[in-house]
């Protein structure tokens, strides 16, 4: 992300002692209540300490929430991801997840984060007279997006959370440090979210070029875009269709967004950013890497070398694939590993390797660990696209049918994402039903690993028969039951420090 940068503040003491004297320490610097909010660029810090949050504070953290961790949650408990490594990765691919679960409490911690410099942010920077009226709306509304994010991840994953805004920081001299919030309605949340993104879209611009606060093109910064789709995917995942239509029609008629014209192009590590990306999270890997190339990496392979195959494709997924479909090139299905072993798939479930060969239990994907990036590197620079033009014909697609069934515009946009990746186009009588099921074959062949599967499956009313099909099918229990697993189990850490969170019924 060009230009988003944390301002960070030094303190450095020397404290010199002895037996029988002390000195007083200098201090070089000091940041205080009263002067860490005094500039334009203390305000310009704040926010971008927020984005950070997407990712994780420094070189070393950036595995956190969007640039991995969020994916177990999301793609791993799905009959997308799968994680032959055991522990907390392999019982969420297993869908034998409980409150104990480590990438559970992580995903939840590493979120509340983002909240809590968002909420910060909000309340100090509207108590700052430095900043001009524009000033403070263009910040506002970048908070208040990513807040929306965070909630948005929030209540997909858990249902009613806490809900913490910057009216609980204004009154923290007065709180408890013991204090019990209490789970909000996801209702109360997405009024919060409606209001938090309608004043996001009416203050942001369209893009940064010429920006009198920023003067420069910020790629990377949320804009009028991204908080016109944010609510459209809100309403669209409460089932309101006409809005959720109507929200995505007016992301279109932005004329600011079209297809990238390769899948693969797409998620190159050279391709930071481009027509389709809305919002995405953005690294150098130089700079501020990420380890999405070590997760998603293939094991042994000649070129990404070094790397985990942690995060995943099922066999099952990757061969529902047409293959003249360009995304079925989005693999790494066959090779000769480094240790002169033929890796590939086995003929059939358990079937033991002849000599020379390596039978993988998945298959790694190229999407943040194609062999043009940063091979030789631990860190890579890898986007992850949030909130993409794609989504937006998709969801467009999906709320139309929903609304009249088949038509022509909804044929059409489905057939504008089929036809980039060469795959069969759409043709005949559909009906409403054939299309849901189509929409939904479509998303997960386009947003494998982009944090909406499970979102997805369970808006469309097939999390428990799909999933629960593939585990059968690689001989596993048949483990989701809805509506118990509609959500997850609060963390057990988070229910040990507040009661008010209750699993008894996850």
């Amino acid at each position: 992300m060009r230009n988003i940068k944390l301002l960070w503040i030094v303190v450095a003491a020397a404290i010199i002692g002895s037996c029988n004297k002390t000195l007083d320490p200098n201090v070089y610097s000091s940041l205080t209540n009263t002067n860490a909010f005094s500039t334009l660029s203390d305000a310009m810090a704040a926010v971008n300490a927020v984005y950070a949050r997407l990712k994780g504070p420094v070189v070393g953290d950036n595995f956190d929430y969007w640039t991995v961790r969020h994916f177990a949650l999301t793609d791993l408990t799905t009959d997308v991801g799968h994680c032959s490594y055991g522990g907390d990765p392999g019982q969420l691919s297993l869908a034998q997840w409980n409150s104990s679960n480590g990438l559970l409490a992580e995903d939840w911690r590493q979120i509340y984060k983002l909240i809590a410099d968002a909420n910060n942010a909000l309340y100090n920077l509207g108590n700052m007279t430095v900043l001009t009226d524009e000033q403070k709306n263009q910040f506002f509304a970048e908070i208040k997006f990513l807040r929306s994010i965070a909630y948005m991840d929030l209540t997909d994953a858990w249902g009613p959370v806490p809900m913490l805004t910057e009216t609980d920081v204004a009154n923290a001299t007065s709180a408890s440090y013991t204090s019990q919030p209490k789970p909000a309605s996801v209702a109360s949340i997405d009024s919060l979210m409606i209001a938090d993104l309608t004043f996001a879209a009416a203050n942001l611009p369209i893009n940064y070029e010429n920006n009198a606060i920023y003067n420069s093109n910020d790629f990377g910064r949320a804009t009028k875009g991204a908080a016109l789709t944010l609510l459209g995917k809100l309403y669209l995942r409460e089932h309101e269709w006409q809005k959720a239509a109507d929200y995505m029609k007016q992301v279109m008629d932005m004329n600011v967004y079209a297809l990238y014209p390769s899948y693969l192009g797409l998620f190159t590590e050279a391709n930071k950013w481009c027509e389709e990306n809305i919002f995405s999270v953005l690294s150098d890997a130089n700079v501020n890497g990420t380890e999405l190339m070590n997760h998603f990496g293939p094991q042994n392979h000649p070129v990404v070398q070094n790397r985990w195959q942690y995060y995943a494709v099922s066999w099952d997924f990757y061969n529902s694939f047409e293959e003249q479909d360009e995304r079925k090139l989005c693999f790494y299905p066959r090779y000769t590993g480094v240790d002169g072993l033929i890796y590939a798939e086995p003929p059939s479930l358990g079937a033991p390797p002849p000599e020379g060969y390596s039978y993988m239990p998945d298959i790694a994907t190229k999407k943040y660990a194609d062999s043009t990036g940063s091979v030789t590197l631990y860190y890579d620079g890898h986007s992850v696209d949030i909130l993409r033009y794609a989504d937006v014909l998709l969801s467009r697609a999906e709320a139309l049918n929903e609304l009249n069934g088949p038509s022509e515009e909804v044929i059409n946009l489905i057939n504008q994402v089929k036809g980039r990746s060469k795959a069969d186009l759409l043709s005949g009588t559909y009906t409403q039903e054939g299309i849901r099921d189509i929409l939904l074959q479509e998303r997960g062949w386009e947003f494998f690993y982009e944090g909406k599967r499970r979102a997805d499956l369970i808006r469309f009313g097939k999390y428990d028969t799909i999933v629960n099909a593939y585990l059968t099918r690689i001989g596993q229990t048949p483990a989701i039951v809805m509506p118990k697993n509609r959500y997850f189990p609060y963390p057990e850490n988070q229910v040990t420090i507040n009661s008010n969170l209750d699993n008894s019924d996850r």
